[in-house]
Parts: C-alpha cells; sequence; structure tokens
C-alpha cells in the first residue's frame, strides 16, 4: 500500500472517529486505537500515542463549539480535570517505563464496559438534578444551565469527590490504553454527579483534550509517535468532530444514549478479545 492509499484510509477513520467522539464525548481513541492495531496492524504503543494525539483534535474541534453554544461546563471540567490529569500521566509512565501486562486489565476493563453499556441502555429520564446551597457541589459552584427547546434549564450536580475519584482512574485508563477515557468520563457525570447527558457528553470533551496532552507528552518524549500517522489522522478527526459539535443540538437525549451503549459496547468487546488473546501485551513490543 503506497503512502496516499494509507493517508485516505487514515483520514476516513479520523472522520468517523471524530464524528462519533464528538456525539458521545467517548473521544476518537474508541475507533483510532481498534482500526490502528487490528486492521492496520501498527503496534499497540504507537496506536495509543497516536490515539491521544488525535483525542486532542477531537476536543479542539468540538469544544469551542460546545462552549459557544452553552452547553459545556467549565467549572466542572477544570474541577475534575485536576485527578483526570494525575491519572492520565500515571497510566502513561506505567506503560512506557515498567513490564506491566495490560491483558487482564483489558478483560476487566471489558467487562465494567459492558455493565456500563446496559445500565446506559436502559430507558429513564434524563438527570436534572436540583441545587441544593447547602450541599459541597454549590460550594464549589458545580452548577449551571444548559439550552433545551430555546430555554435556559438550570442544573446541580451530587457527589463531587466521588466523580473526581472516578476521573482519576478515567485519565489513567486513558494514558495506559489511549481508549476508555471519555467512557468513564461521562459515566462519572452522568450517573454519579447526576449531570445532563449533554453536558456529560460536551464536558468530557473538554476535558480530553488536557487529558490526552498530560500523557501524550510521554509518548512523544518515547519516540512513539510517528508524523506521517498521526497527521492525517489529526486531519480527519479534526473534521469530523467539528461537523458532531454542529450536529449534537439536533439529536435527542434518547438517540445519544443508544449511540453510546452501542460504541461501549464494542470497545467492550475488542478489550475482552484482545485481553484474552494476548494481543495487548505483543503489541507492546
Amino acid at each position: 500500500m503506497d503512502y496516499y492509499s494509507l493517508a485516505f484510509i487514515l483520514i476516513a477513520i479520523a472522520f468517523f472517529a471524530g464524528l462519533i467522539g464528538s456525539l458521545t464525548g467517548l473521544g476518537g481513541g474508541i475507533v483510532i486505537v481498534p482500526a490502528l492495531t487490528l486492521i492496520l496492524h501498527i503496534p499497540m504503543r504507537y496506536a495509543v500515542a497516536t490515539s491521544l494525539i488525535s483525542v486532542i483534535g477531537t476536543s479542539s474541534g468540538a469544544a469551542a463549539a460546545y462552549v459557544k453554544e452553552g452547553y459545556t461546563n467549565m467549572e466542572i471540567g477544570m474541577f475534575l480535570q485536576i485527578m483526570t490529569t494525575l491519572g492520565a500521566i500515571l497510566g502513561a509512565v506505567v506503560i512506557i517505563w515498567f513490564e506491566l501486562s495490560v491483558d487482564i486489565l483489558g478483560i476487566v476493563f471489558g467487562l465494567v464496559l459492558l455493565i456500563t453499556a446496559v445500565l446506559t441502555a436502559q430507558k429513564k429520564s434524563d438527570h436534572l438534578f436540583t441545587i441544593d446551597k447547602d450541599s459541597l457541589s454549590y460550594k464549589l459552584q458545580l452548577h449551571g444551565t444548559y439550552p433545551l427547546d430555546g430555554n435556559k434549564v438550570t442544573y446541580g450536580s451530587a457527589n463531587p469527590i466521588t466523580g473526581s475519584l472516578v476521573m482519576c482512574i478515567a485519565g489513567f485508563l486513558s494514558g495506559l490504553l489511549g481508549v476508555g477515557g471519555g467512557v468513564f468520563k461521562v459515566l462519572a457525570m452522568d450517573n454519579i454527579m447526576r449531570l445532563p447527558f449533554k453536558v456529560s457528553t460536551t464536558t468530557s470533551n473538554f476535558m480530553i483534550g488536557v487529558t490526552a496532552v498530560s500523557s501524550a507528552i510521554i509518548y512523544f518524549a518515547g519516540g512513539y509517535v510517528i508524523p506521517y500517522i498521526t497527521a492525517p489522522v489529526l486531519i480527519g478527526i479534526i473534521l469530523g468532530s467539528y461537523i458532531g459539535a454542529r450536529i449534537l443540538k439536533h439529536i435527542n437525549v434518547a438517540l445519544l444514549k443508544n449511540i453510546f451503549a452501542i460504541l461501549v459496547s464494542i470497545i467492550a468487546l475488542y478489550m475482552i478479545y484482545n485481553g484474552y488473546s494476548g494481543n495487548f501485551d505483543t503489541r507492546h513490543e
């Protein structure tokens, strides 16, 4: 395969990844890592490094539009980003400098994601948590408004400490595998902190870029970022995430949650298969 054909395939894959990543808040890594490792047979560490760079593109392409439209909660994002960044740095350090087998982690992670997919697919009303002025969340200013049917809807949040701990796990998995950080970010904000789902996905998009930068620097220093692979991926994912951000407001929450559940199931099967087959460790070489 010549480079132009490879570049076209990479841009097409990345465009789809950016579109899905911006709509669901998962980041493009859920498509990029499986595609690079299973389809194009790129070693795992290089695929993870490319994925982390592409996640920066997803965040850049979608975050600005979401902030402008009033969906992203900057205060919540910055509060949770502290623990997420620490986790991401730790995950990258572990996989680069330690001889860690991640096959068991991949299987456990996949099982957790399957449970997450089932819980997400269940029909339930979107969260609209009432602001409690005596709560820690209110004191930390973890509340806000978002547009709904032409109106501004006010919402509060719950369990900020538990949410931040889950964010640390999300960052660790993002730095370790280049995929999955967005899943736990959305899960923490939607199910634990009781934020509206669109607020969760858009705030996740805002956060994943910072998370990816903190761990991508370590991969770059280790020599795992390959420009001729990363460049077309970055182009495609920015375009896809920009279009995804434009169409988010026209998609209802129920449909968005179904998309989320399907994608999480795909990630879960991918993780379990590769963990069981020993592909994660072999692709680290």
